[in-house]
């Protein structure tokens, strides 16, 4: 279905689930095709080129990120860049962490498996109890609160979050400000005075799963307690016989052991053609998507969850389906070869930059055959 080079994929299927899993491009394809080959057969004997590739990715997610390439560690996945930080904050009983009613688990589960284990506090707030989302979570810190930690943009509505908002109150209220942005590197521009920020490769950065970045500022990461150790972590690497080491003073001291390199070298590639692009025609090629697939919505009569304001959403859109059981129905369309998900009671379409007005009017007109055959 789509037309872009980079993405020749199955004629027969059309795509709109990069909020869960996106596809990878052919550059990506082809990259990791070479290095299987590499390692076929030539083993290691290229690692130093390797290692340049591990750089170019770093150097790459910093440019997305918006902050310097040494602080960014290449972490498994989205759940262990935020462990990092949950075990080795110096936490105290009565500690507090504000979180919210929309948080995909892996944000909310990792702070409140500290309650039993140091005696903190979590408070889960509802986002739609104050005028603004950001009303509702400013209002709830306190003088025992320690930590914001909150997504970009929600998986399940949609809703995009004003960040420098809550940087602003963080601030004022000495607070630290952690940022899941997952749902917004690759798909928007982000720019964030936080203390943290962590997300995964493989849903809008249209990467493989198992490899992701954590950023950590420099003043916090330095008061972190490591929790992982290995000869990849330390400040004099490749010196294994030195009697004495120390943690590297940059984001390669939360990377214990061997790195990724086959999810580097396709993380890498990913990157690169978004970066060809440019951040700046993704994003509007994101949002106009996004506005497309809302406006279809309405005019087949169904509820949109996700805000419709510019400002407050990004590629993600939720609708309900009257009268439709919405797993019912997400079983169907992946009877129709229409890749989405099921998500707030209804269906949840994330259609990329490359994907065209044709492939969304598919999925509309496969959407309502389902319904009609139910």
């Amino acid at each position: 279905m789509p037309d872009h080079p980079q993405f020749p994929q199955d004629d027969a299927l059309v795509y709109l689930n990069h909020a869960g899993v996106g596809v990878w491009p052919r550059h990506t394809r082809d990259t990791v095709h070479r290095f299987a080959e590499t390692c076929l057969r030539r083993g290691a004997a290229d690692y130093p080129d390797w290692i340049e590739v591990e750089s170019r990715l770093r150097e790459r997610l910093a440019r997305l990120m918006d902050v310097p390439a040494e602080d960014v560690a290449l972490v498994p996945n989205t759940s262990a860049g935020l462990s990092i930080i949950a075990y080795g904050l110096d936490w105290q009983p009565g500690d507090e962490i504000i979180t919210n009613d929309q948080e995909f688990p892996s944000n909310r589960w990792v702070w409140e498996s500290l309650a039993q284990r140091y005696g903190v506090r979590v408070r889960q707030v509802r986002l739609g109890d104050a005028a603004t989302p950001e009303d509702a979570l400013i209002e709830a810190l306190g003088p025992r609160t320690r930590l914001l930690p909150v997504s970009s943009v929600q998986y399940g509505t949609g809703l995009r979050m004003d960040l420098e908002r809550l940087s602003n109150a963080c601030r004022e209220h000495g607070v630290l400000l952690g940022v899941d942005a997952i749902q917004t590197l690759g798909a928007l521009q982000l720019s964030v005075d936080a203390d943290f920020i962590v997300a995964d490769g493989h849903k809008w950065l249209l990467g493989p799963e198992g490899i992701g970045a954590l950023y950590c500022r420099p003043e916090l990461r330095r008061r972190l307690r490591l929790t992982q150790f290995g000869w990849h972590m330390v400040d004099r690497l490749g010196e294994f016989d030195r009697p004495d080491w120390q943690p590297a003073d940059s984001g390669r001291c939360f990377e214990p052991g061997s790195p990724n390199l086959l999810g580097s070298h396709a993380l890498e590639a990913s990157l690169a053609v978004l970066e060809e692009v440019g951040m700046a025609e993704v994003e509007r090629r994101v949002l106009a998507n996004a506005r497309y697939t809302m406006e279809a919505a309405r005019s087949h009569g169904y509820e949109v969850v996700t805000p419709q304001e510019p400002s407050r959403h990004a590629g993600i859109v939720t609708f309900r389906v009257p009268d439709a059981d919405p797993e019912r129905l997400l079983a169907a369309l992946r009877r129709s070869d229409v890749a989405c998900a099921s998500r707030c009671g209804g269906i949840r379409f994330s259609p990329h930059f490359y994907t065209s007005q044709a492939d969304i009017d598919e999925g509309w007109r496969r959407l309502r055959y389902c319904l009609e055959g139910a």
